[in-house]
């Protein structure tokens, strides 16, 4: 598996041009959206359908949700098998954003100047320009729907790719001329990790792609990742009856050297720079794991030297690339220390039944937040131990950007490791908490049940005589208890079902 160019193109924006140039130059193969949509539809995925649905929310269905699982396997693995045959230009919509985690891929968006793609949509259909300015705005529309549904971001985001080459401002093949350049630079060429990665993304797909096949699990849900040969599938508790065949089905699968299979019903993302299955840390994840019969899902985060410094612009036009030492990606043969400690807590949380595969992500923040995936059911990101080599100031500074960061993008609860047991645990605080708010609420109870005559006419107001001035004092007195008791009662309810597990 080699090069690959990613370029991202709109109607009538030059883009197939673009890449045929590019392909001719770089002596690359070349493949279009078109030709992976064909190799689709014989497989048996109905992409007319999903393409529909993405008009129309509400008729996305589960059964559609599995044939866009179907759908993004497929393609994942057909793009990844061409890149075995040799360097490849791709044309479509998302081949980058199938890609995402591979550093050696070139993402290009091309623009053009819209009085051209106007007139050549007027060329092409035959329609007045008003017809090709409605046309336009819809297939764009549509288009804009398939990314944010298919992937949960946004087609247009100038940080899902490497560079923007707009051909209104200079000719389609000097724009070709320069990428060339671009592809030839240390920064877009494979290393081991990269080739790892690739390895690991190929294989995940074609495993969701064999369950999505076999007639025994085509109708369930699944998450697959894979890692070093090991394959995680993780299922929905509605279709534990299928977990016995989940073995059987990937028997066979080349490159596969371990298969784990795990019943959840949704998924915790931990992040960390390391992992040890003996930690604290540990032990509270599986804790909440266990009560939210959730898998984990580790991802070994490597910051660049290059991450954010205080006062820097968070949103940048285009992100740069992973850490590199004189163009060259930092990389050896073997991964860096938290390798076995990835590894070592994967084998403990499938000996706990809640393995949900890791992977790893190198470079800036930005590209941790973009790996994060918004199809998968989250319920809950834990930060650990990361940005490790700042002082105490950055670190704090740099891991609330990020918790921020992947809050704002995946919709769900994201908290540090320290935060963790305060928010989602019983301990010795709650404990203190659940006691001292219980006596106040039974004290207050109980003065208001031996004291009933007495709170009756200090609620009528008749020991003053009347007028405003106690009716006022009564309401404040109302609108202070109030509060207080509800906040009391509160505290205790919520640590209660702390202390029983429940929430």
């Amino acid at each position: 598996m080699t090069q690959i160019v990613c370029v991202s193109r709109g109607s009538f924006s030059r883009g197939k041009d673009l890449a045929e140039i590019l392909a001719r130059k770089l002596d690359y193969s070349i493949l279009s959206r078109e030709d992976l949509i064909e190799a689709a539809v014989r497989e048996g995925i109905q992409v007319g359908k999903l393409e529909t649905s993405m008009m129309n929310p509400r008729a996305f269905t589960e059964r559609l949700a599995r044939e866009r699982d179907h759908y993004l396997a497929f393609s994942t693995a057909y793009l990844c098998d061409r890149l075995s045959e040799g360097p490849l230009v791709y044309h479509g919509r998302t081949g980058h954003l199938l890609l995402r985690d591979i550093s050696h891929v070139l993402r290009v968006r091309v623009l053009a100047d819209m009085e051209y793609r106007i007139q050549a949509t007027m060329r092409k259909l035959g329609v007045e320009r008003d017809a090709a300015e409605r046309y336009l705005e819809a297939v764009e529309e549509d288009r804009r729907n398939w990314v944010r549904t298919m992937y949960g971001v946004s087609w247009e985001d100038a940080s899902q790719y490497d560079v923007v080459v707009n051909v209104a401002r200079m000719s389609v093949e000097n724009a070709a001329a320069a990428l060339v350049g671009m592809a030839q630079l240390p920064d877009f060429q494979m290393t081991p990790a990269s080739r790892r990665a690739m390895e690991d993304l190929r294989l995940g797909a074609k495993a969701r792609l064999l369950l999505a096949r076999d007639p025994r699990t085509r109708r369930c849900d699944f998450s697959v990742v894979a890692h070093s040969g090991v394959v995680t599938v993780t299922y929905l508790p509605h279709d534990a009856d299928v977990a016995s065949d989940i073995q059987s089905v990937l028997d066979g699968l080349e490159g596969v050297t371990r298969i784990r299979a795990t019943m959840a019903a949704s998924t915790i993302l931990w992040i960390s720079e390391a992992f040890d299955p003996a930690s604290e840390t540990f032990q509270e994840v599986t804790e909440i794991a266990g009560k939210w019969n959730a898998a984990v899902e580790l991802v070994g985060f490597t910051p660049s030297e290059e991450e954010s410094h205080p006062g820097e612009s968070e949103s940048l036009t285009f992100p740069t690339r992973p850490e590199a030492v004189a163009g060259i990606e930092v990389d050896e043969d073997e991964e860096p220390g938290q390798e076995a400690g990835i590894k070592e807590t994967l084998d403990a949380l499938a000996r706990v039944g809640k393995s949900g595969g890791g992977r790893y992500v190198r470079g800036e923040r930005r590209h941790l937040v973009a790996s994060c995936c918004t199809t998968v059911p989250h319920s809950l990101v834990v930060v650990g131990a990361v940005f490790v080599g700042k002082d105490p100031a950055a670190k704090l500074r740099l891991t609330r950007q990020l918790q921020e960061s992947i809050a704002s993008r995946m919709r769900v609860p994201v908290v540090t490791a320290e935060e963790l047991r305060s928010h989602y645990l019983f301990g010795r605080g709650d404990l203190l908490r659940l006691v001292g708010f219980l006596a106040l609420v039974a004290a207050i109870y109980a003065l208001v049940l031996t004291h009933q005559k007495e709170i009756l006419a200090f609620s009528l107001g008749g020991w003053a005589g009347g007028g405003w001035r106690p009716r006022a004092l009564v309401s404040l007195a109302v609108l202070l208890f109030i509060p207080i008791i509800a906040y009391s009662y509160g505290a205790v309810t919520r640590s209660l079902m702390k202390l029983i597990k429940m929430e």
